[in-house]
């Protein structure tokens, strides 16, 4: 069986790169395919343009912008804004021949793509729409281990119960003042005291630094690691090894990966707030998979998401079909 080639187009940023990525590395872990990275900018002007009336987009992207020409990939995997008119073209340019997915909500008609992949709580619908709690990841346990495994000689000294703790930080919808990083640093302070719990806190590059630095400080005198951005990222290594997992309600990302891990998921309060995140928050407690933090850690089991593996089926599935 030959190779499939995958594009996995995104603007770069890691938490828009890593949902295309995360969706082409799990078809590649069901066939044999060749994933090539592909990051896309539009010149000054053109990336305010709506998707639809930016009616030549090859001739509009920036410098420093990945080729997008022939020969044309298999399988293209959109995701973002800045992938959108691209999406709608390839199947014009490939003549059918590209199977297009776009992840996320396009907020365009979902005929334009061969395949919608969005977040079930923004409510897409249509024949061509295979709906997911969260969002694509790149979580697998084959990168878990190797990460765990790269890690271990800090992680394995350490006491458990281990709680990893997952900081955002501003968003359009919350925030983390100054005032409610005292209050989570007071609440996971007593948490932590009271199973005896080794701290794994790692912060995003949007977490306030007067926050950062009152939960780093308050937090100090637990046994533990507080990954401060230096050196290599100990993100998937910190969720492999927790018996206890913490998120900021901020992050549809965080979540979805945490439970996709299978640990208890607490999610912790911010300032602000968000219809649509609550419902992603309810649909991952229907799940079984997180629930609100009430200032304790404690363990239940349910069945870890495979958010992302089903939907790398799902593509295949269709793809097989249409060239049947």
């Amino acid at each position: 069986m030959s190779k499939l080639t995958i594009w996995a187009v995104s603007d770069g940023r890691s938490g828009i790169e890593n949902q295309a990525l995360g969706l082409a590395e799990a078809v590649a872990r069901l066939r044999p395919a060749e994933i090539v990275i592909k990051r896309v900018a539009y010149r000054r002007g053109l990336a305010r343009l709506p998707s639809l009336l930016n009616l030549f987009p090859l001739r509009g992207l920036a410098e420093g912008s990945s080729p997008i020409e022939p020969p044309w990939p298999d399988l293209w995997i959109g995701a973002g804004r800045a992938s959108l008119a691209l999406s709608v073209g390839m199947r014009r340019w490939s003549k059918a021949a590209t199977f297009v997915v776009q992840a996320q909500d396009p907020r365009l008609p979902a005929g334009l793509f061969d395949l919608v992949v969005p977040p079930r709580h923004d409510r897409v619908h249509g024949d061509n729409v295979f709906s997911l709690t969260g969002a694509p990841n790149r979580l697998a346990p084959e990168r878990l281990a190797a990460d765990h495994a790269a890690f271990a000689g800090i992680i394995e000294p350490l006491p458990r119960p281990r709680a990893a703790v997952m900081i955002g930080g501003r968003s359009r919808a919350f925030d983390l003042s100054p005032s409610r990083a005292e209050a989570m640093a007071h609440e996971l302070d007593l948490a932590l005291e009271q199973e005896g719990a080794a701290l794994l806190m790692t912060f995003s590059r949007r977490t306030p630094e007067r926050a950062k630095a009152i939960l780093t400080e308050r937090l100090a005198h637990h046994p533990g690691i507080t990954w401060d951005g230096a050196g290599p990222n100990p993100y998937y290594a910190f969720l492999a090894a927790a018996d206890f997992v913490a998120v900021t309600e901020d992050s549809t990302n965080m979540a979805a990966e945490a439970a996709s891990v299978g640990a208890p998921v607490f999610v912790l309060k911010m300032d602000g707030r968000s219809l649509r995140m609550r419902r992603f928050h309810e649909d991952l407690e229907a799940r079984g998979a997180a629930r609100p933090f009430g200032g304790a850690f404690y363990r239940w089991t349910y069945e870890p998401l495979r958010e992302t593996d089903r939907a790398a089926e799902e593509i295949l599935r269709r793809m097989d079909a249409r060239l049947a």
